[in-house]
């Protein structure tokens, strides 16, 4: 019996050997077999890593992961190369007490370096240097010098200002085309904001073509504004807005009280096509009007007039040479109190227009005064066009 029990032992011992060997001897030819495809595989995904472009991106890095943003820069090495190009704006503001007495006021904020037509110049905002006397520009290095201001342009918050600083000093900065930014783009502010000069903050583009009104404006928007969630305060209008090469796309100009992370900018655009007449002529006096008041459409006034027409802007008033309607009635909508009956603008050229905001954006950007336009309307629920020639806003109050 114990023979015969180690002889199954040792046949059973020889088998599961044999079988051991073999497997070990399949997987080893197996990877000798696939291992030149795997490499050549290998070989050619690293090759083609190697060809993606390094300028078209940037790696953030953690701890254990490296992410892919955007475009190869160095916040830091940006920074070093515009700061000197980015100044500081005060200048004082005479008001008078109860009894007549003058006292002054200091109005502070930044501007930057710009090279318009082999005139080296200082670009701003309008309300940094409205009003003010005594202005003055301080540089990177902390030399200060007098400045004038050559001309101004309320109704796009713009100024131009000459200044006693040697040229060599002066740096001047890139503008480009702000028709290209889109929502989500990179951006960056430098600017003085309470005062603290040279202060960078980054964000993105949040939004493009909003409007805003200012009292210098009369009431007329300012338009194709740029928000931006990129951090901005007090002393930074004026401030040039960024992108990642470091050219600018706007001028940062407003936030919105107690909000978080909203900000406003001036677009470059703006800035190129008035930029020359500010600095020659002055002021900028192309700025397209149709002369008219209104409000956007919504749901609740589509309701009260009977129109299944939710977007445009419903003309209030409209000159009659227009040829546009205004309201016929008023009625509180929504709490307030809204003209309704007017014509309702829903496209200009063919291009749609939802609110203010597009139709204001529009106009700045795409028509001149004393252009004709086609104006699409609705009027009594029929759909029909309008050739309309545009007016030319009046000039803008500076007091």
């Amino acid at each position: 019996m114990k023979v015969e029990s180690w002889g199954i032992w040792f046949s059973t011992t020889v088998l599961v050997t044999a079988i051991v060997l073999s497997l070990f001897a399949g997987g080893l030819l197996g990877y000798y077999v696939s291992y030149p495809a795997i490499s050549e595989r290998i070989d050619n995904l690293q090759a083609q890593l190697s060809n993606i472009p390094s300028q078209n991106v940037t790696y953030l890095s953690g701890s254990n992961i490296t992410y892919l943003l955007d475009e190869n820069v160095s916040l830091s090495q940006l920074y070093e190369h515009v700061e000197d190009s980015v100044v500081i704006i005060r200048g004082l503001l005479v008001q008078y007490d109860f009894f007549g007495r003058p006292y002054y006021s200091q109005v502070q904020g930044s501007g930057f370096v710009y090279n318009s037509s082999s005139r080296i110049v200082i670009v701003t905002n309008y309300h940094v240097v409205e009003n003010a006397i005594n202005i003055t520009v301080t540089l990177a290095d902390g030399d200060a010098y007098a400045a004038t201001t050559l001309g101004y342009d309320p109704y796009a918050d713009l100024a131009a200002l000459s200044t006693d600083a040697p040229q060599t000093q002066l740096q001047p900065l890139q503008i480009v085309n702000s028709s290209t930014l889109q929502v989500g783009d990179p951006v960056i502010a430098i600017g003085t904001p309470f005062g603290l000069a040279g202060s960078m903050t980054v964000g993105i583009i949040s939004a493009l073509g909003r409007t805003m009104t200012e009292d210098m404006t009369g009431g007329y928007p300012i338009a194709s504004i740029i928000q931006t969630s990129t951090a901005i305060n007090p002393g930074n209008s004026g401030g040039p807005l960024l992108n990642y090469q470091g050219q600018v796309v706007g001028i940062t100009t407003a936030i919105v009280t107690d909000s978080q992370g909203l900000g406003f900018a001036i677009p470059s655009n703006s800035i190129l096509r008035e930029i020359e007449s500010l600095v020659v002529n002055g002021s900028y006096d192309q700025h397209p009007s149709l002369g008219a008041t209104g409000t956007d459409m919504t749901y609740e006034i589509a309701q009260a007039m009977g129109t299944n027409v939710t977007y445009g802007w419903l003309v209030a008033t409209a000159p009659s040479d227009t040829g546009l309607h205004g309201g016929t009635s008023q009625s509180v909508i929504a709490g307030s109190v809204v003209t309704i009956g007017g014509d309702i603008i829903v496209s200009l050229n063919g291009t749609r227009i939802t609110n203010l905001d597009d139709l204001s954006t529009y106009l700045e950007e795409r028509t001149l005064p004393n252009e004709t336009n086609n104006v699409g309307i609705v009027r009594n629920n029929t759909l029909m066009d309008l050739l309309v020639k545009l007016g030319k806003r009046p000039q803008a109050s500076t007091t």
